[in-house]
C-alpha cells in the first residue's frame, strides 16, 4: 500500500483499507504507512496523542525529568514528542510495527525501542519498573488484545500510573472490544491490583472515518467519534 493522497477522503480510504485486519496484518500495514502517518492523521484531526498526554500529565506530580516512561504501541513517536514538551526525559517505546519504530528512533527521544506484536509476544518491559506506563490508540479490534492491559499494570511500578487513550469506533467487533475491557478494567481493580484516578471522555477523537466528506459538509460534532482516556494507579501492595 502507498499513501498518494494528501486529503481527508484519502486518509479515511486508507483507515478502512485494514478493517477486519487481525494484528499481524495491521503490523504490516502500519509498516508501509510509517513515513507519511503523522502528516496523514493530523488531516483527519487525530487527537488521541494529545488528550492523553494532557489527561496523564493533570494528574502528575512527581519530577518530570527522573521518571521513566514506558510508551506502548509507540508508533512514529507522537507521544514522546508531546511529553517533552511538558518536562519527561526518559522514554522506552514498544511497537508491533518495525517501519513505525524506524521513524520513532528518528526523534532521538527514547533510549531504547523494542519490537514486538503484543498479544503473540509478551510486553517486553521488566516489571515493577515505569513510573509512567502509556498506550495511545491502538486499543481495539485487530490491535492490541485486551489482556495487555494486565502486562501494562505489571510493568508500572506500585504506585506508577497507567494511562489508556482510545476511540469509540463503530462495529459490532469495536463495540464488544469495548465492553471486555471494560469488564477486565473493572476485574482487576476488584482484584486489587490497580485503582482507577479518572476517565475523561470527549466527543472529538478523530474525524470519523465512515464519514464521507460529502456527508460532514453541514455536521460539527457528528463529523467526529467519541475517545476515552483511563487513567490507573497501580496498587503499592
Amino acid at each position: 500500500m502507498s499513501v498518494c493522497s494528501r486529503t481527508v477522503e484519502g486518509v479515511k480510504s486508507v483507515i478502512l483499507s485494514c478493517k477486519g485486519f487481525d494484528s499481524q496484518q495491521t503490523a504490516k500495514f502500519y509498516d508501509s504507512w510509517a513515513q507519511t502517518y503523522e502528516q496523514d492523521v493530523k488531516i483527519i484531526n487525530y487527537r488521541a496523542s494529545e488528550l492523553g498526554v494532557d489527561f496523564l500529565n493533570s494528574h502528575f506530580s512527581g519530577n518530570r525529568e527522573e521518571v521513566q516512561v514506558l510508551d506502548v504501541a509507540c508508533g512514529s513517536g507522537m507521544v514522546a514528542k508531546l511529553m517533552v514538551e511538558l518536562g519527561f526525559r526518559h522514554f522506552v517505546g514498544v511497537d508491533g510495527s518495525k517501519g513505525m519504530l524506524e521513524q520513532a528512533a528518528k526523534t532521538g527521544l527514547y533510549q531504547d525501542l523494542r519490537l514486538a506484536l503484543l498479544g503473540t509476544q509478551p510486553l517486553p518491559a521488566q516489571t515493577d519498573t515505569f513510573d509512567v506506563v502509556i498506550i495511545v490508540g491502538a486499543l481495539d479490534a485487530g490491535f492490541v488484545p485486551v489482556g495487555v492491559v494486565r502486562e501494562l499494570c505489571h510493568a508500572a511500578k506500585p504506585g506508577g500510573l497507567v494511562c489508556m487513550a482510545r476511540g469509540e469506533h463503530s462495529g459490532t467487533p469495536a463495540n464488544q472490544y469495548k465492553k471486555d475491557l471494560e469488564r477486565e478494567l473493572q476485574l482487576m481493580e476488584e482484584e486489587g491490583l490497580w485503582s482507577p484516578v479518572g476517565i475523561k471522555q470527549t466527543d472529538r477523537y478523530m474525524e470519523d472515518p465512515h464519514l464521507s466528506a460529502e456527508r460532514a459538509k453541514d455536521m460539527q460534532e457528528e463529523r467526529y467519534i467519541r475517545g476515552s482516556v483511563y487513567l490507573y494507579k497501580r496498587s503499592i501492595h
